[in-house]
């Protein structure tokens, strides 16, 4: 007997992409810790049966340790938060990552930048 194709084959990423706007909703609004300040999630991946959730993140200003360090300790208020807030059956564990991709494309841009200026210098 064929498999019935699924209804929502992107439930997946709407539930992740709906966690995202959630938790920075809650991060900016709710969290009083003061090792989180400026923090910008970047993505979030959602295993396939909703049990956990790995979060990234980067910061603008502060130390991403501690701020990884406060999120992670946070990370059962900010559950609890989601579960009032989605309509999903199992709302997942949160693991907030922290992402180097903001400061590698800053390097890059830094270094492309060297290398026209030298190339315009030896024109």
């Amino acid at each position: 007997m064929a498999r019935k194709p699924s209804s929502t084959p992107n439930r997946s990423y709407q539930v992740a992409d709906q966690i995202q706007r959630d938790l920075a909703e809650l991060i900016a609004r709710e969290l009083k810790d003061p090792r989180v300040g400026m923090v910008t999630l970047q993505g979030v991946e959602v295993t396939p049966d909703y049990a956990h959730a790995k979060v990234h993140y980067s910061v603008l200003t502060g130390d991403p340790v501690k701020t990884g360090e406060g999120l992670n300790q946070a990370a059962g208020f900010l559950r609890n938060g989601l579960f009032k807030r989605l309509h999903i059956h199992t709302v997942p564990t949160l693991h907030f990552v922290y992402d180097r991709t903001p400061e590698r494309a800053s390097d890059m841009n830094a270094l492309i930048a060297k290398a026209v200026a030298s190339k315009a210098k030896d024109d």
